[in-house]
C-alpha cells in the first residue's frame, strides 16, 4: 500500500485534473500517432496504479503537434494482452497546460497480479503496457524481484540496459533519478577514462525553460528501449540533480544563480518531470516545490521509503570539493532530508513490521574515504559530507533495533556493495545496515570493470565489499530470509547490442547486515 504524507494528500487530490469541465473537448483525427512517447505505469497499490501517456504526434516541435485545447483520451485496463477481458475503463483529459500529459489513477483492481493497459485518441491506439498491483498490506509474500536503475544520459550511450531490464519480468522498477541530463549538446564527453566521442547528441542548449525541459524529455522518451522498459513494469520514480541541474540542493545552484532565479528554473524542471513520469496527483508541483518522498509496501516483505535527498538539503560543505573534508562536514545544523521528511521517515521506520526496510534514495550513505594517502577525504555531495545527520539516522536505526535495513542508491556511475557503520573509520561490532549502489544505465560511457580509484577504495575502506565501473542495472531478489543483489553489466553502451552478464551477486541473511558474495 502506498502511504503519503497527510499534507500531500490534502493538497494533491483537489485538482480535478481528470474532470472534463469547462469548454468542450477538442476532437482530432491524427495523421501520425499521438503516442510517440509511449506509455508508463507507476506507484502500484494493492488495488491499482497510475497509468501515463502524453499526446505528442510531433514531440520535438514547439506545440508537439497538438492544438492548444483540452482533448479526451480513453483508457482501458484488462486481464489479458488482447483485451478480451477489460476490467476498468474511462476517459481522461489531456490538458495543454500539462503538455497534453495524462495521469490516470486506476482503482478497483485485485492485489498481487499483472494487468495490461492502453489508451486511445484521435483514431489511434497506444502501445500496450503491463503493470502488477502490489500485494495487500500485511499479506504474506514469499518472493519479490525488482530492478533498480537510473543515470541514463542520452548522449553517453544507447539504452541497451533498458531493453534487457524489460525482459526481467520484474514486480516493479525503482528509478533513482537522473532520468534526463540538462546540459547542452556535446559531441564528446571527458571523464575518468579520458575523452570519448558521444554516440548520440542532445538537441539544443542547456535546459532552463519549461519548453527546454519538455523537448529534452521528448528526445529521451522517443527511444524504443526506454519505452519497452516502461511498458514492462510499473516504476517508482524519484529525481536527482540532473533532472534539474548538476549538484543542486535546496535553493542553491552550482552556477551561482540567485535563489529566486534558480527557483524559476526548478519550477520548470519539476513541471516537466511531473508531465513525463507516472506519478500520482499528490506529486503535482506547487510552484518550485514538489512532494516526492513517500512510502510503499509490498505485502509483509518490503517497506519502501522513497526519499528526496535534494529538495530539503543544506548546501554542500567545503565548496563541494572532491575527496576533501573541512569543518563544515561536522556542522550541527546541516540537513540532508529536512526536519519534516526526517520525522516522517523516523515514524515509518519505527512502525514498520515488514521483513525488509528499504531506503530508496539518491546519494551514497557509506562514508567512503576517497582521498589517496593517509588523510581522509569524502565526496561532499554524499551523506559523508553531512556527518551529523548521517550519524543521527544510523544511530536511530541501531538504538531502536530496526533490523534488516537495506539502502539502495545511485548517482555514482559505479557499482558498490558495502556495510554501513556510524563511523566507517571506527566500525561497530556489527554493521547497522547494508548499502547497494547501482551504476549508471548509460552515463559516463562504456566504463571498465574497475578503475584505479575503485581498487584504492576497496583497499582503504574495510566496509566496502565490491566495486565495478561498467554500465547496467541491478536485480534485487528478495525472500523473507534472504536478500540477493545481482549486479548486471554491459560490455558496451557506445554501440547497440551490448552483451549483458551478471558481474557479481551479493547477499544478506535476515537478521544480519553482513554482505557476502553469493
Amino acid at each position: 500500500m502506498l502511504h503519503l504524507p497527510r499534507r500531500a494528500l490534502l493538497t494533491g487530490f483537489g485538482f480535478g485534473l481528470l474532470s472534463p469541465t469547462g469548454p468542450a473537448l477538442a476532437q482530432a483525427a491524427f495523421t501520425e500517432s499521438p503516442f510517440q512517447l509511449g506509455v508508463a505505469a507507476g506507484d502500484p497499490l494493492r488495488d491499482g496504479f497510475v497509468i501515463w501517456t502524453r499526446l505528442a504526434p510531433r514531440p520535438l516541435e514547439p506545440d508537439h503537434g497538438m492544438p492548444a485545447a483540452p482533448m479526451a483520451v480513453t483508457w482501458e485496463v484488462a486481464l489479458d494482452e488482447a483485451f478480451a477481458t477489460v476490467v476498468a475503463q474511462g476517459e481522461a483529459v489531456a490538458r495543454p497546460e500539462l503538455a497534453h500529459a495524462v495521469h490516470v489513477e486506476v482503482e478497483g483492481l485485485r492485489p498481487s497480479r499483472p494487468y495490461f493497459y492502453r489508451f486511445r485518441c484521435g483514431g489511434h491506439a497506444s502501445p500496450v503496457g503491463r503493470a502488477k498491483t502490489a500485494p495487500a498490506p500485511g499479506a504474506v509474500v514469499d518472493h519479490a524481484d525488482f530492478v533498480v536503475l537510473g543515470c541514463q544520459s542520452f548522449e553517453h550511450g544507447f539504452y541497451t540496459g533498458h531493453a534487457r531490464a524489460a525482459a526481467e519480468d520484474a514486480d516493479f522498477v525503482y528509478c533513482y533519478g537522473d532520468y534526463i541530463y540538462e546540459g547542452a549538446a556535446a559531441p564528446t564527453y571527458t571523464g575518468s577514462g579520458g575523452t570519448i566521442q558521444n554516440p548520440r547528441v542532445h538537441l539544443g542548449g542547456e535546459c532552463y525553460s519549461l519548453d527546454d525541459y519538455r523537448r529534452r524529455y521528448a528526445q529521451y522518451k522517443m527511444d524504443p528501449d526506454l519505452q519497452a522498459s516502461h511498458a514492462a513494469a510499473a516504476w517508482f520514480c524519484t529525481f536527482d540533480d540532473h533532472d534539474v541541474h548538476s549538484n543542486w540542493v535546496g535553493d542553491f545552484d552550482e552556477d551561482g544563480a540567485p535563489p529566486e532565479v534558480f527557483r524559476l528554473r526548478r519550477q520548470s524542471a519539476f513541471q516537466a518531470y511531473y508531465e513525463h513520469m507516472p506519478l500520482r496527483r499528490s506529486a503535482f508541483p506547487t510552484g518550485s516545490a514538489m512532494q516526492m518522498y513517500r512510502n510503499a509496501q509490498w505485502g509483509d516483505l518490503l517497506d519502501l521509503h522513497l526519499l528526496d535527498t535534494r529538495q530539503y538539503r543544506s548546501i554542500q560543505p567545503c565548496e563541494n570539493a572532491r575527496a576533501a573534508t573541512c569543518a563544515g562536514v561536522d556542522a550541527a545544523e546541516a540537513q540532508v532530508l529536512g526536519e519534516a521528511q526526517k520525522a516522517w521517515l523516523y515514524r515509518n521506520l519505527d512502525a514498520s513490521a515488514a521483513r525488509w526496510k528499504v531506503l530508496a534514495q539518491q546519494i551514497m550513505m557509506m562514508d567512503l574515504d576517497r582521498k589517496e594517502g593517509p588523510e581522509v577525504g569524502y565526496s561532499l555531495d554524499t551523506w559523508a559530507g553531512y556527518r551529523i545527520p548521517r550519524q543521527r539516522l544510523l544511530r536511530r536505526i541501531r538504538d531502536r533495533r530496526i533490523d534488516n535495513v537495506v539502502v539502495l542508491t545511485g548517482d555514482e556511475h559505479q557499482n558498490y556493495a558495502g556495510e554501513l557503520h556510524i563511523e566507517g573509520r571506527n566500525p561497530d561490532d556489527a554493521p547497522v545496515a547494508a548499502e547497494f549502489v547501482v551504476t549508471s544505465l548509460s552515463s559516463s560511457g562504456d566504463g571498465q570493470d574497475q578503475r584505479a580509484d575503485g581498487r584504492r577504495y576497496l583497499a582503504d575502506n574495510a566496509f566496502l565489499k565490491f566495486n565495478n565501473a561498467q554500465r547496467g542495472y541491478v536485480v534485487c531478489d528478495v525472500t523473507p530470509d534472504a536478500w540477493r543483489t545481482e549486479f548486471k553489466v554491459l560490455d558496451k553502451v557506445s554501440e547497440r547490442g551490448g552483451a549483458l552478464t551478471t558481474r557479481a551477486t551479493y547477499a544478506l541473511e535476515r537478521g544480519s547486515s553482513r554482505i557476502v558474495a553469493a
